[in-house]
């Protein structure tokens, strides 16, 4: 079971206690809200994260005002565990970007793993600019494409801090993945090329047709040993149980066993702008 999950399950069982305190049934509460029945079963069981709205209405309803504030704090650990793309990017992505900055400039050691995509932190710009453009749109949110792009450059800069090391895996799929135009693909795989033989970078890429003893699903961060970040479609995972750490550790080293690096990695990219060209 997953930390946030964990914590959900705690949540609900604090809000169960609150109302069995103030003598209510679940049915009872729930219409006392004009919530259905299953809204208040869902949250107790920890099925479904409560909003800021549902914990006002929950220690009001059982009578606790007083309990706001340790509610809101539970829910707000809750959060930073689990970050809707959608509420995360209603600031913009410039915002979004400055967030990640602070996360990696708190780590001495980061290693990133991407089974789809460049890695931002090797990203171009134009590369950059084309993912932030189907991230808002796919989410509908702000769209400060510009600004969003500019902050991820700045990111960029501590690929060049003496001291960090900066270790990133890539899937050979996410070479030849069109997110973008194919000319600023080709621009991107020849940025790609030139991070061999930075003192503070390594590169390896998992080809095609290796030998896996893990599935790599989603792209993810290890933070030296103390985060993961974990990327899905709808939401950000922020990870520190020790478990769930040594689990992520163990499929980084099982990938980083089988991928490629230096020469043959560099191959790699020259075949697949290669191929890229012919279809320009």
């Amino acid at each position: 079971m997953s930390d946030f999950q964990t914590a959900r399950l705690a949540l609900g069982a604090r809000l169960r206690e609150l109302r069995a305190d103030a003598g209510l049934s679940g049915k009872a509460f729930a219409m006392s809200l004009g919530w259905p029945a299953s809204k208040v079963s869902k949250i107790e069981t920890g099925k479904q994260t409560p909003t800021l709205d549902d914990m006002r209405a929950w220690a009001e309803g059982v009578g606790a005002p007083e309990v706001l504030d340790e509610l809101v704090g539970r829910l707000r650990t809750l959060e930073t565990q689990y970050g809707a793309w959608r509420r995360q990017l209603a600031a913009g992505v410039r915002a979004r970007q400055e967030a990640w900055h602070a996360t990696e400039n708190a780590s001495t050691e980061v290693r990133n793993f991407e089974a789809a995509v460049i890695p931002g932190l090797l990203q171009t710009a134009e590369y950059a600019r084309h993912m932030f453009l189907r991230t808002t749109a796919l989410h509908r949110t702000a769209q400060d494409i510009e600004e969003g792009v500019n902050a991820r450059m700045q990111r960029q800069m501590a690929l060049y801090t003496p001291g960090r090391q900066f270790h990133f895996l890539l899937w050979e799929p996410a070479l030849h993945m069109l997110v973008c135009p194919r000319d600023v693909m080709a621009g991107q795989l020849d940025r790609l090329a030139g991070v061999f033989g930075m003192s503070t970078v390594q590169l390896g890429i998992v080809p095609l047709g290796a030998e896996l003893s893990v599935v790599p699903t989603h792209g993810f961060w290890l933070f030296d040993d103390h985060l993961v970040m974990a990327e899905t479609i709808g939401a950000e995972l922020r990870l520190t149980d020790p478990a769930e750490l040594i689990l992520y550790r163990r499929v980084w080293d099982e990938l980083a066993d089988v991928a490629i690096t230096d020469h043959e990695a560099h191959r790699l990219i020259g075949r697949a702008r290669a191929a890229l060209h012919k279809l320009m």
